[in-house]
């Protein structure tokens, strides 16, 4: 298996996982409501609460998941080989 293939195989894996798995989570376990009122809107002050563009936040937190990822992922190549650090890459983003 090419290494081009084996990344995209990766990308069509972690998108699945996205919108399937993530959506029955939302629903099931978090049970998110939409219309639900955040810290950011309730208690906004313009220092500690801010309301923010939801693609600056997506932005913050994966840079908190996947911080590592650049990281662990070769050492865990050095280890165990390229699979299971693609699978790791993929798992923890």
């Amino acid at each position: 298996m090419s290494a081009f293939l084996a990344t995209v195989l990766c990308f069509v894996v972690y998108l699945l996982g996205y919108h399937l798995y993530a959506r029955r989570v939302a629903a099931r376990v978090f049970r998110l409501d939409p219309a639900a009122v955040t810290p950011a809107h309730a208690l906004k002050d313009g220092v500690d609460y801010v309301p923010s563009r939801k693609y600056v936040l997506f932005g913050h937190h994966y840079a908190s998941i996947a911080g590592l990822s650049p990281m662990l992922g070769p050492a865990i190549a050095v280890i165990w080989g390229w699979v299971p650090a693609m699978l790791w890459v993929v798992r923890s983003s």
